[in-house]
């Protein structure tokens, strides 16, 4: 579990520090370089997700019983999560309507697994990175100030995503069922 906490906090930490620290970060850049100071970062976020991984054990003792009626949720939220995670890119109107998509994006992802995983490690991870993303959208509006609603998408760029968010979730299950063992639609 320590393990599994110190990639948690590391993720947190390196997302953050742009957003709550940019002076320090701009200083650190104009030091570094623009490039080295990317790498670093990047490599900073990989660590992180080899520590959550390494340290995320499966068989940890359970913090609560899921509900039976958890993993539909789950699904559900799963297919917002990845709609919302996408929206940052597309070229929809999401993005008009909501601030942050991706970190909501997070938030539906952390939520979901939660309601089908009530062991600790899950606890940790899960509930760890909902709580980074909720930071980090209160760090980010600090900073930024007042939002300013992106131009407008099309129609057809909200198909497209559609499109994609559910060719994209198809594969996750995919993913899930054939690689983890775990098939999300109840029987």
């Amino acid at each position: 579990m320590p393990l599994l906490v110190a990639g948690v906090l590391l993720w947190s930490a390196v997302h953050l520090f742009p957003a709550v620290a940019p002076g320090q970060r701009a200083t650190l850049m104009a030091k570094m370089g623009e490039g080295p100071y990317k790498g670093a970062f990047s490599l900073l976020l990989v660590a992180a997700i080899v520590l959550m991984v390494v340290g995320y054990d499966p068989a940890a003792a359970m913090a609560y019983l899921p509900p039976d009626w958890g993993r539909h949720l789950n699904n559900l939220l799963m297919l917002v999560a990845v709609f919302l995670v996408g929206a940052r890119h597309a070229k929809g109107r999401v993005k008009r309507l909501i601030r942050h998509p991706m970190l909501w994006g997070v938030v539906a992802w952390a939520a979901a697994h939660l309601l089908v995983r009530g062991d600790w490690s899950s606890v940790v991870m899960f509930g760890g990175l909902a709580l980074w993303a909720f930071a980090a959208m209160l760090a980010a509006n600090r900073r930024d100030g007042a939002w300013v609603r992106p131009e407008g998408g099309t129609a057809v760029g909200d198909l497209r995503h559609v499109a994609i968010t559910l060719a994209v979730y198809a594969v996750i299950v995919l993913v899930h069922w054939q690689v983890f063992g775990l098939y999300p639609f109840p029987g």
